[in-house]
């Protein structure tokens, strides 16, 4: 696909989205959600992507809907049922994150408000410029988290703090949302990429382990824990099957970096 609003770029391992309209801080329309889906997916089956990030161009991450389209009335609903509209439209993306078992890190360069700060709250981790704020600002417009902000943020900073958030709808800036444990960490702003893809380096390392693991602790939040000790012993098992598996105990017995294979 030939992406127009974001921008996908792949170096060192690493995958990079960027969320490409800069003059509406990001706001995302049907097109870029289109393209943010077909990234992902591209990632997933790519053995030279072992990471994922998302950022945004210029200085915002992204602001969510198109407030504007919606305020004017430009924006009706498609000719399907109203039922489908979120399910067919911006949920999409958090639908292809479920099944993305690799680290996905959002380096959060300015404001993410709304929705774009519930996409943010999809990212497994979270680093943030100490320009940025972010924010559930969707009672101010007289609306609630209708992309699994209610999902991810109380698993992020707790019941408590989630819903202060969402109720009182503030902007937090970076001091605010690292000491929440919000962000794992706050960079400044101009070396926000560079720190990004260095932090992101270590995710590299047994691709493998890194990806069950992955899975283990996302499927473990919404199981008994027994099932999830099943799943830990599938999952040893079929890594077991890969070479990294003797590569990590053979490089450390040499007193050598492995070199991983990601099979």
């Amino acid at each position: 696909m030939a992406y127009e609003e974001i921008i996908y770029t792949v170096e060192d391992y690493i995958g990079t989205i960027t969320l490409n309209r800069p003059e509406s801080l990001n706001a995302f329309t049907d097109t870029m959600l289109t393209e943010w889906v077909d990234a992902i997916e591209t990632a997933k089956t790519d053995p030279k992507v072992r990471v994922l990030i998302v950022t945004g161009a210029g200085r915002g991450f992204c602001s969510g809907m198109n407030v504007r389209a919606a305020a004017s009335g430009s924006q009706p609903l498609p000719p399907y049922a109203r039922r489908n509209y979120m399910r067919l439209g911006v949920h999409r993306v958090p639908r292809a994150l479920e099944s993305l078992d690799k680290p996905y890190i959002a380096a959060i360069n300015g404001p993410a408000a709304g929705a774009g700060m519930d996409m943010a709250s999809m990212a497994d981790i979270r680093i943030m410029s100490d320009q940025a704020r972010v924010g559930m600002n969707y009672v101010r417009m007289g609306l609630l988290p209708g992309d699994a902000g209610c999902y991810f943020l109380p698993r992020i900073v707790g019941i408590a703090k989630a819903l202060e958030l969402i109720w009182s709808g503030r902007m937090i800036n970076a001091e605010e949302a690292l000491s929440i444990g919000y962000v794992s960490k706050v960079v400044p702003h101009d070396e926000l990429m560079p720190a990004t893809k260095e932090f992101c380096k270590q995710f590299t390392q047994a691709p493998v382990a890194t990806q069950f693991a992955k899975k283990l602790l996302w499927r473990g939040l919404d199981m008994y824990r027994n099932l999830n000790l099943e799943m830990a012993e599938m999952a040893m098992l079929i890594n077991s099957t890969s070479p990294d598996t003797q590569e990590g105990p053979r490089a450390w017995v040499e007193k050598r970096e492995p070199e991983w294979k990601g099979e």
